[in-house]
C-alpha cells in the first residue's frame, strides 16, 4: 500500500470556477430528472449497479436526497423542484408525527438539509414545524451521565450507552433550535455532546474512534471501537471525514480556539493517507496497491468541512484549506461524477456505505455503488465553491 502524502498535493490541480458552475449544473439536471420517481418517495440509501431504488421515508438518510432537491433549487429556481420539496416536507412532518424509525441521533440527518433547508429557503412552517418536533425527539436521547446524545437502540440498552463520531453533524440542529425559538435548553445539550465526543474519538495521533462507549454508572469515558472501520483502532475515512466537518462545526458555534489545532490534526491525518487520485479507499488503512474499495463520499465530506473551516482561519490557512477542498472536488469531479445519466441514476460512484471485514461487525452493502449522502456532500462542496453559501447545518 502507499499514500501520497501531504507534501505532493500542492502538484494536484484545483476546480476552476467555469468547471464548479459546470459540475454543479449537471447535479442539478439530475436531480430534476429524479423528481418522477423520488418525490412522493425517497431513494434507497445506496445503490443498486448504479441505480438507486424508490423507498418509504423510513432510512436514517432520507433527509440528504431532500438536500439535494434544495440546493439544485438554489441553483436552478426551477419551481418543480420547490414543489417537490415541500411534499417531501409535509412527508417529513408525517413521519415525526407517527415516530416512524425516528430513536436514532440521526435525526439531525434527517431534518437539517430537509426541513430547515426548506424552511431557511421558502419560510415554510410545515418545515419548521417538523424540524422542532425533531429537535425535542433529539435532546430526549441526551444522557447527563457521559454527556452526550445516544447514537441508536433502546436508551436503557446495557450495551449500546455509547456516541458515534457521525453525530456531530446532527447538531446543528439543537443550534438551529435555539437561534430559533430563543430556548438554550438545545444549544446547551448540543455543547456538552460536541466536547464529550471531540474529547473522546480523537486519538494522540489524530485519528478516530467510529464508535466511543461511556461506562452507564458513572459516565465515565470507557473505550472506543469500530463498527464500521476495517478494525478497531483503524481510520475509518468516513468517520474521519465526519471528524473534518463535525470539528469545523463545532468551532463555528462554540468558537473553542482548542478546536482549531484539533480540526488541522484530524484534517491532516485524512491528507496524509489519500491514495495518487486523492479518493479514499473505504478505511484509511488502505492506499494505492491494495485491492479494497473506495469511498467517494468521504472526499466530499471533508472537503465541505475545510471550506466551512476556511471562514474562520487566518489568509494563508484559510487559503490552503479552500485549495485542498478544490483538489478533492476536481478529482471527484474528474473521474467519479456521473455524467451519463443512461449509466446511473446518482450524482458520484464508487461510495462504500457498509464494508465487512473479519475485524468489524458491519454488514455488507452499498459497496462501490453511489449513495444518497455522498451525492448530497458532492453538490454541497460545489455549492459553497458556487457562492457565498448560508449552511443548511
Amino acid at each position: 500500500m502507499s499514500w501520497i502524502g501531504r507534501e505532493a498535493l500542492t502538484d494536484k490541480p484545483e476546480i476552476s470556477e467555469e468547471e464548479v458552475k459546470g459540475a454543479l449544473d449537471r447535479a442539478s439536471a439530475q436531480v430534476v430528472r429524479n423528481l418522477d420517481p423520488f418525490t412522493e418517495k425517497f431513494p434507497k440509501a445506496y445503490s443498486v449497479n448504479g441505480f438507486y431504488e424508490a423507498t418509504e421515508n423510513v432510512d436514517w438518510t432520507t433527509g440528504f436526497w431532500t438536500g439535494e432537491i434544495w440546493l439544485a433549487y438554489e441553483h436552478t429556481g426551477d419551481e418543480r423542484l420547490r414543489r417537490a420539496g415541500e411534499i417531501q416536507m409535509d412527508s417529513f412532518l408525517d413521519r415525526i408525527k407517527r415516530r416512524v424509525e425516528v430513536e436514532t441521533h440521526d435525526l439531525g440527518f434527517l431534518y437539517s438539509p430537509s426541513c430547515v433547508a426548506g424552511y431557511k429557503l421558502t419560510g415554510s412552517q410545515t418545515g419548521r414545524e417538523a424540524a422542532l418536533a425533531a429537535v425535542e425527539a433529539l435532546i430526549g436521547r441526551f444522557h447527563e451521565k457521559g454527556r452526550f446524545i445516544q447514537a441508536w437502540g433502546p436508551l436503557d440498552a446495557p450495551d449500546n450507552y455509547r456516541l458515534i463520531i457521525d453525530s456531530l453533524l446532527n447538531l446543528p440542529l439543537l443550534y438551529w433550535a435555539t437561534e430559533e425559538t430563543g430556548d438554550g435548553r438545545f444549544s446547551d445539550i448540543a455543547e456538552k455532546h460536541i466536547h464529550s465526543t471531540l474529547s473522546n474519538v480523537v486519538r494522540p495521533d489524530y485519528s478516530t474512534w467510529h464508535t466511543f462507549f461511556f461506562d452507564r454508572e458513572t459516565g465515565a469515558p470507557d473505550h472506543g471501537a469500530t463498527c464500521q472501520g476495517y478494525r478497531d483502532g483503524s481510520a475509518w475515512a468516513r468517520g474521519q471525514a465526519w471528524g473534518i466537518y463535525g470539528t469545523a462545526i463545532g468551532y463555528r458555534y462554540t468558537k473553542r480556539a482548542a478546536y482549531i489545532p484539533l480540526f488541522a490534526g484530524v484534517a491532516d491525518y485524512f491528507l496524509a493517507h489519500l491514495p495518487e487520485d486523492l479518493v479514499p479507499f473505504w478505511d484509511l488503512s488502505f492506499g494505492d496497491g491494495d485491492d479494497q474499495p473506495r469511498d467517494s463520499s468521504s472526499a466530499s465530506i471533508a472537503a465541505c468541512g475545510m471550506l466551512e473551516m476556511a471562514k474562520y482561519l487566518d489568509g494563508e490557512r484559510s487559503a490552503y484549506y479552500r485549495g485542498i477542498a478544490k483538489k478533492l472536488i476536481k478529482a471527484l469531479a474528474d473521474h467519479y461524477a456521473v455524467t451519463d445519466p443512461a449509466l446511473s441514476n446518482g450524482l458520484v460512484l464508487h461510495s462504500t456505505y457498509s464494508n465487512h471485514s473479519p475485524y468489524n461487525t458491519c454488514d455488507h452493502y452499498g459497496v462501490d455503488e453511489c449513495n444518497i449522502w455522498g451525492d448530497y456532500f458532492y453538490m454541497e462542496a460545489l455549492t459553497r465553491l458556487y457562492k457565498d453559501w448560508e449552511m443548511y447545518w
